[in-house]
């Protein structure tokens, strides 16, 4: 396998103010082969407008050399049949236990959910990509399991993101075994607990930090490797989340060099 095997995008999050044309060429300017938009209310694509707007979007992105590998959004069959559409090959979402709800009835809630869209997904030829996500969601590559194993893994996959798996504890080589014949897509950014609390109170409160590839709890390399072992050919999602807001796009072309290096080493780079 070589570099080439791979495909590199960026979430265009942090860009939601850019019109397309100048988002398409920010993100050449970066090197990437393509992205994954937010479809959401105040970016450049709304789930309201999506038919009309998405191949747009699509046709501006390939006009720069570039292609919408995967948007971000909450599924529906119309959002579903609108990527297929589009040649929009990838609809990431992350499942989210709500207020009131307890975790089994939200496992419950998304099994009978994923398993309704399979017929509009492979209608569509669209995959369905379930990322775990610490916090209010389901945050572990077993708990994604769980909710997507019994499902054909052409129209409902996994994206691993190994910065959350990493603070729940999953180490990477044991996620992708979890993962590995529903894999569609790998995240790659990076993040560290923090401290919040100072020495004086009475119980100690910590947060998620967002920071860059070299200096998280995961390993670039690590994950690199694992996926090299396991003949991994497909989407490389660099999620350019960082606490440090202001330093966007700094930290975004230093974590790509960075990336593309630690990949290199396993994906040899002509």
């Amino acid at each position: 396998m070589t570099f080439e095997d791979l495909k590199v995008s960026v979430f265009t999050k942090p860009w939601k103010s850019l019109s397309l044309s100048d988002l398409a060429a920010r993100v050449k300017s970066m090197g990437m082969d393509g992205i994954e938009l937010p479809v959401r209310p105040g970016f450049q694509v709304e789930p309201d407008n999506i038919r009309r707007d998405l191949p747009g979007a699509v046709k501006v992105m390939g006009d720069h050399g570039l292609r919408i590998f995967s948007i971000a959004t909450d599924p529906t069959p119309e959002l579903i049949e609108s990527c297929g559409e589009a040649g929009v090959g990838i609809l990431r979402t992350m499942p989210k236990i709500e207020t009131g709800e307890t975790y089994l009835e939200a496992e419950s809630r998304y099994r009978t959910l994923y398993a309704s869209l399979v017929p509009v997904l492979k209608g569509s030829r669209v995959t369905l990509g379930v990322q775990q996500h610490a916090g209010p969601f389901v945050s572990s590559a077993a708990g994604i399991l769980r909710l997507i194993e019994d499902l054909p893994p052409e129209q409902v996959g996994a994206v691993w993101d190994p910065a959350h798996c990493s603070l729940a504890g999953e180490r990477p080589d044991f996620a992708i075994d979890i993962l590995w014949k529903h894999l569609c897509m790998v995240n790659m950014k990076n993040a560290l607990w923090r401290r919040v609390t100072g020495p004086e109170a009475v119980e100690v409160k910590w947060d998620r930090y967002w920071t860059s590839g070299k200096h998280g709890l995961t390993s670039w390399s690590e994950v690199a490797r694992v996926l090299h072992e396991r003949g991994y050919k497909g989407i490389v999602l660099h999620f350019a989340e960082y606490a440090d807001h202001d330093s966007v796009d700094r930290l975004t072309i230093e974590d790509m060099d960075y990336l593309c290096r630690v990949f290199g080493e396993y994906y040899q780079r002509s």
